[in-house]
């Protein structure tokens, strides 16, 4: 893009492509929490052995081309599921225990000549609306048994904020980065005017020796930082120049530090 755009445009181009890198990066990390949650659930979840007799009956299911053999289709890994869930509910302990067989399937588990969310009249024996419930919705069939917790888990999952573009990290960084430098300014303006630091010319410094560098500045490049100052001053605005109060200036440091982390620097990278 560089080397082959045309002038005109290639900077907002590049720019759109920067944000679109910044967003699969930080996008990419909900992917990896909705992975790892995903695997937990089926880590945690109890598991059901294949037995032949499943196989046998899931078979039995496609001679007789009922559900979910009605359609042109091979639905043996189907027929296994609804094979399991007989034999599940079967072998229950209790009759105040409830289960319950949610699917998006509704192509081959639901009765889809009327309303879907009722199971095909080949499976509708298996669900009497009590100890044993037919779903296409995991949600509202939660919220019958634990809506409180439902809800609570819903705003964990669901409540998120949208990520900043990358051009809002990089002007929040210009403006911090600028109102650090022009504190630091200050305070060297402040030593310079007690004589705690001195003006020198080039050649005097360059006579001196290295030790004592640290508590002058060369007059030209004070010069040039002066007039850096002015435009911090133009540019920023009389409320974003300071003076800070400690927390103030703590807080400052501390947005600085965070972005550039998050645009890639070392936590304490306050660099002016």
């Amino acid at each position: 893009m560089l080397k082959f755009a045309p002038q005109d445009g290639r900077d907002a181009a590049i720019q759109r492509l920067n944000e679109v890198d910044h967003r699969i990066v930080v996008g990419g990390e909900a992917v990896n929490d909705a992975v790892e949650i995903i695997e937990k659930m089926f880590s945690s979840a109890t598991h059901i052995a294949l037995i032949d007799t499943i196989k046998a009956r899931a078979a039995d299911r496609a001679i007789a081309k009922i559900a979910p053999f009605h359609r042109q289709r091979n639905g043996i890994d189907d027929a296994i599921l609804i094979e399991t869930y007989i034999d599940v509910i079967a072998a229950k302990s209790s009759t105040d225990d409830v289960y319950g067989f949610v699917t998006h399937n509704t192509h081959d588990f639901s009765d889809r000549s009327g309303d879907t969310r009722l199971p095909h009249p080949d499976l509708a024996a298996l669900f009497d609306n009590s100890g044993s419930r037919y779903a296409t919705n995991l949600g509202p069939l939660l919220g019958e048994f634990a809506e409180d917790l439902l809800d609570e888990v819903k705003f964990e999952r669901e409540f998120g904020q949208e990520p900043r573009k990358l051009s809002e990290l990089l002007e929040a960084e210009h403006r911090l980065f600028k109102q650090v430098w022009y504190n630091r300014h200050w305070n060297l303006r402040t030593a310079i005017e007690r004589s705690k630091h001195r003006l020198v010319s080039r050649e005097e410094w360059e006579q001196m020796p290295s030790k004592k560098r640290n508590d002058v500045t060369i007059d030209t490049v004070w010069e040039v930082a002066l007039a850096s100052a002015k435009r911090t001053e133009d540019e920023l605005g009389p409320d974003e120049i300071g003076p800070w109060d400690d927390f103030e200036w703590g807080m400052i440091n501390g947005k600085l530090s965070a972005i550039r982390w998050m645009l890639g620097d070392d936590w304490d990278m306050l660099d002016t």
